[in-house]
């Protein structure tokens, strides 16, 4: 029996139009077998949120580089529990906050807001693959119509 695979909306929230970025992680995802509504630069919380309720999305992916995404993401997991995605996974990554700050800080506050993962600047794609993986119970070559 095939399993459906699993569905990931991402984007890049806020004013950042970053592109590129997004457009690997996009790939990286692609590639590793998840189906991904790609949203884009420039989106907002609500936009997510709709594009998670309409494909019935598994998990929501959140990059920033502009440095604004503390800002951006505030509120999100209070939106998507009163959308009805009440514990739907929310990761984030990229450059989320502005200066240098010890990223165990920024980790603590982005969990605090209620996010599942949160990513440094320069990750490599195979590391929020294996997370999503792992979040979403899916084996290497099962669940995602993978490999």
């Amino acid at each position: 029996m095939e399993r459906k695979k699993k569905v990931l909306v991402m984007g890049v929230i806020g004013a950042d139009v970053h592109a590129v970025g997004n457009r690997i992680l996009y790939q990286a995802f692609t590639e590793a077998g998840f189906d991904v509504i790609n949203l884009g630069v420039m989106v907002s919380q609500e936009e997510y949120i709709a594009a998670a309720i309409e494909s019935k999305a598994d998990a929501i992916v959140i990059s920033s580089l502009y440095g604004q995404g503390e800002l951006d993401c505030r509120g999100m997991r209070e939106k998507c529990d009163e959308a009805g995605l009440k514990g739907i996974p929310l990761l984030v990554g990229g450059n989320i906050v502005i200066g240098k700050q010890q990223f165990s800080d920024v980790e603590a506050r982005f969990h605090a807001m209620g996010f599942d993962c949160v990513f440094p600047p320069g990750t490599m794609p195979e590391v929020t693959i294996a997370a999503l993986k792992r979040i979403l119970h899916v084996e290497d070559g099962a669940g995602t119509g993978g490999q």
